[in-house]
């Protein structure tokens, strides 16, 4: 697959924007998170941070999209601590090695890059 998915999206179609952020979604593998900002550029959507935070929070309970691996910039972890999606979201990322310090990632070893996909 390619590492940007711009040719799949268009401002003016959502389906189009939603299917490629749910494409780069799907190759985060375990141990890794990206931002979500990092997530829109890669799927071609700009600075659309918050739209996919948007999308994200849509997302359906049984979903199998990674979506505990994208969190907030500087590796910080935006669902708060005391919720369902927060706790569900800290007890994944452990599971799959991360260690969380005062709510954040570190970045410089856990972030994703695109290129880094296994094929």
């Amino acid at each position: 697959m390619p590492d940007n998915f711009s040719a799949f999206s268009s401002p003016d179609d959502p389906a189009g924007r939603r299917s490629a952020v749910y494409a780069i979604m799907a190759q985060i593998p375990p141990g890794k998170v990206i931002s979500y900002g990092e997530l829109a550029a890669l799927a071609g959507l700009g600075r659309a941070a918050r739209w996919v935070g948007r999308l994200m929070s849509q997302l359906p309970d049984d979903t199998t999209l990674p979506w505990h691996r994208v969190i907030a910039a500087g590796g910080r972890l935006s669902l708060p601590a005391g919720s369902a999606a927060g706790a569900e979201q800290r007890a994944r990322l452990r599971a799959e090695g991360l260690t969380i310090v005062k709510d954040r990632v570190d970045m410089r070893r856990h972030g994703w890059r695109s290129t880094e996909s296994s094929g």
